[in-house]
């Protein structure tokens, strides 16, 4: 709104001409002045120039909300939809009904831990007619580093849904919903992003997948500040697409090592893709988030999955509205299970620190080397 034209705001004809004749083109422009500065630029009293700033300030400033009207607003957003189940009982709970809507959701883990695993499963349900629990639409997923498995998706739909996935039409039906895209590079994802924004504001997606981000950025030889910019640039786009079309957007992130002369109170701060790690050779838990603080910021919701002592738990490290509990898990042919639908409450540094113990003894399921 401060680009908006003055020539658009309903100012006095004789005062608008002075702008014009002044060159001060947009509000911006006009606010950007001490009133005195304004006076002596267009010749003219303090009165008009106050009245000039009141009329633009009150077109290009946002309306005030009432608590009240903030309120009914979030009704009727979750009315329209607010959460998307992930069948995950507990953490459903825990998270006042699933993936929200209109947010970025991060999952984040080391490698082999089950975030592939999630996003297909999330993907599948959100593919899945209305009756069943779905979204009855579309699913875009960037599949970065090529561990999309249409042979393991459609293994969770004949497990969990073989009403739907044993008959052919439907299950190529179901299938025929998830768009699959393989950027190779930051450029190309970020045309692709554009491409599809069209598709998402007009309701025809119901969900984006991103797996993964990290290895978008890592794949950018960028250093430093140039390489944030660039990050930044790609967590305000993905952030508007998610509020104004309305839809879960789910981001996955890798871990890699924490490196002790970082500052302790931002234990997911990276910056160098040296140091990113996604294989389970190293162990323990001086693990953190692979993405910087900027990122850490944009991200509404993270789970993070992890292994400690050779069992994995997801646990809900960030939530404006949820606690921070962990819940054990296991992957089997319908997908990820929780052992239980009780979360265990966390406490200080357990909340975003990640383990990884034990991982090489509990990553030998599956057809394939999932993530």
């Amino acid at each position: 709104m401060a680009n908006k034209l003055i020539s658009e705001i309903p100012l006095p004809k004789s005062i608008a001409n002075v702008f014009a004749a002044r060159n001060i083109s947009t509000a911006k422009d006009a606010l950007s002045l001490t009133e005195f500065e304004l006076m002596e630029l267009l010749d003219v009293g303090l009165t008009e120039v106050r009245s000039a700033l009141s009329q633009i300030s009150e077109i290009i400033a946002p309306p005030y909300q009432t608590a009240l009207s903030l309120m009914e607003q979030r009704f009727q957003n979750e009315h329209l939809g607010g959460h998307f189940p992930t069948g995950l009982k507990g953490l459903d709970a825990t998270l006042c009904g699933g993936i929200p809507f209109g947010v970025l959701t991060e999952l984040v883990g080391p490698a082999g831990i089950g975030k592939t695993q999630f996003c297909l499963k999330l993907s599948l349900l959100a593919s899945l007619p209305a009756n069943y629990g779905g979204l009855d639409g579309r699913v875009i997923y960037f599949d970065v580093e090529s561990k999309f498995s249409s042979t393991r998706l459609l293994e969770m739909g004949l497990r969990s849904f073989p009403e739907i996935f044993q008959m052919k039409e439907m299950a190529q039906e179901m299938a025929g919903r998830i768009l699959v895209l393989r950027p190779t590079s930051l450029s190309e994802f970020t045309q692709h992003l554009q491409q599809i924004k069209v598709s998402l504001l007009q309701n025809q997606v119901k969900m984006l997948v991103i797996d993964s981000m990290t290895a978008l950025v890592s794949g950018e030889h960028e250093q430093g500040s140039h390489k944030q910019q660039t990050l930044s640039w790609h967590i305000s786009f993905i952030k508007s697409l998610a509020e104004l079309s309305r839809i879960p957007v789910v981001v996955t992130n890798q871990v890699r090592s924490h490196n002790q002369n970082e500052a302790p109170h931002y234990s997911f701060q990276v910056q160098s893709r040296d140091a990113t790690i996604e294989t389970p050779s190293r162990y323990g838990s001086h693990l953190v988030a692979a993405l910087g603080i900027h990122w850490a910021h944009a991200v509404t919701t993270r789970l993070v999955l992890e292994a400690k002592s050779g069992q994995r738990f997801i646990k809900v490290a960030k939530s404006p509205i949820s606690p921070p509990l962990a819940f054990p898990f296991h992957i089997s042919s319908l997908g990820i299970l929780l052992l239980s639908d009780e979360g265990m409450e966390l406490m200080g540094p357990e909340i975003n620190s990640i383990h990884c113990q034990g991982h090489n003894e509990i990553i030998n399921f599956g057809m394939e080397s999932l993530d």
